[in-house]
């Protein structure tokens, strides 16, 4: 009877918290697309989250979007002649004619745009790569002084977003349930943390999942928790809805710290994740950012911490109170599908080109 009534609770939970996520969503519609008559080539990254939020919203703003990976760039532009040729990061996957396919497009008199989503991590090559677009987008506060001052004419600041079609509210299995969720590589802030923390979570239902945790000293208290290897963003957005806490830490942004950022731009932006823990309807504890504010309301619709001695202290509390968690986990949904979709993004991204 008693393992009856435990799971008759643990239903009814799942279902005021999903109910409430929906009556959120319902209430705050997503931003109406606003139609130009404009054809615009993207070339992808490869980061399937990014990539398809992207491609979705141009399709809902643009006459015509079409996708196209780096190779075939050049030959697709020459045959299409498109108003825009817009490239998600331009780094990693690309191919090293990329930079010499970009001049002859821009030759050939049509617009490019880059929009780097790494920063500040990678400034050893966006250093070299900036100048070659006629516009630079970076969704890093703190690189719009240092493209200017590489010579980049227009620059600007554009926050990265959410796919809310594939990070929302939903059931997760019972598999996907935990306390706390951290789903990221084991940068090594990261590891510090964890390592100070292990003996506080060795009792709680936990998932730490990503590559390289094994940097961690503490593995052993740690090691039921641990999930190595990459984790699709299908099961990300489980895990997230599974969790009643969902932990984010911001990468370090010192160079040599599994960082290209040779000209140490301090980070001030926050990461993807941010908005899409919150897309899913979760609880969010997260480090701070310079530009937090301009996106959420600490304590109101995220929390944030300063330490680990804060952190832990903030994890038992919204243990403890549920109502507190769970409203704090709505008002993230609302704001994020207000402010922070794909759609929205392209909607200013279009605006300033």
């Amino acid at each position: 009877m008693a393992g009856i009534g435990k799971g008759y609770r643990k239903g009814y939970g799942d279902g005021y918290r999903l109910g409430l996520c929906q009556a959120v969503e319902q209430r705050a519609p997503l931003p109406q697309p606003s139609f130009r008559d404009m054809k615009v080539l993207y070339v992808p990254q490869g980061f399937h989250a990014i990539d398809q939020g992207v491609a979705e919203a141009l399709r809902s703003l643009v006459s015509e979007c079409i996708v196209v990976e780096a190779l075939n760039m050049l030959k697709m532009a020459e045959s299409e002649r498109p108003d825009l040729v817009l490239v998600m990061n331009g780094l990693h996957v690309f191919p090293e004619k990329h930079l010499d396919d970009i001049n002859k497009i821009r030759e050939m008199g049509m617009q490019t745009a880059v929009w780097f989503v790494d920063d500040p991590y990678f400034t050893e090559d966006t250093a070299r790569t900036c100048t070659k677009y006629d516009i630079v987008f970076t969704h890093e506060l703190g690189c719009i002084p240092f493209y200017r001052e590489l010579g980049v004419s227009r620059v600007h600041y554009l926050p990265l977003a959410v796919n809310t079609n594939m990070f929302k509210p939903q059931h997760p299995g019972t598999e996907y349930l935990y306390d706390i969720c951290f789903i990221g590589n084991a940068f090594w802030n990261r590891v510090a943390i964890f390592d100070k923390m292990a003996s506080f979570l060795e009792d709680k239902r936990v998932l730490i999942a990503g590559a390289f945790w094994e940097r961690l000293t503490q593995i052993k208290k740690l090691s039921r928790s641990l999930h190595m290897g990459f984790i699709p963003p299908e099961d990300t957005v489980n895990y997230y809805n599974g969790a009643k806490i969902v932990i984010n830490i911001h990468r370090p942004d010192e160079y040599g710290q599994d960082n290209r950022n040779i000209h140490r731009i301090k980070a001030k932006s926050i990461n993807p994740r941010t908005y899409e823990i919150s897309a899913c309807g979760a609880l969010q504890i997260t480090d701070v950012r310079e530009d937090m504010e301009l996106h959420y309301r600490p304590g109101y619709d995220i929390v944030t911490f300063g330490s680990v001695k804060e952190l832990q202290e903030k994890i038992s509390y919204y243990l403890e109170h549920e109502d507190e968690r769970l409203k704090i986990a709505w008002r993230g949904l609302w704001t994020t599908r207000k402010e922070h979709t794909f759609i929205s993004r392209m909607k200013e991204l279009l605006e300033l080109v």
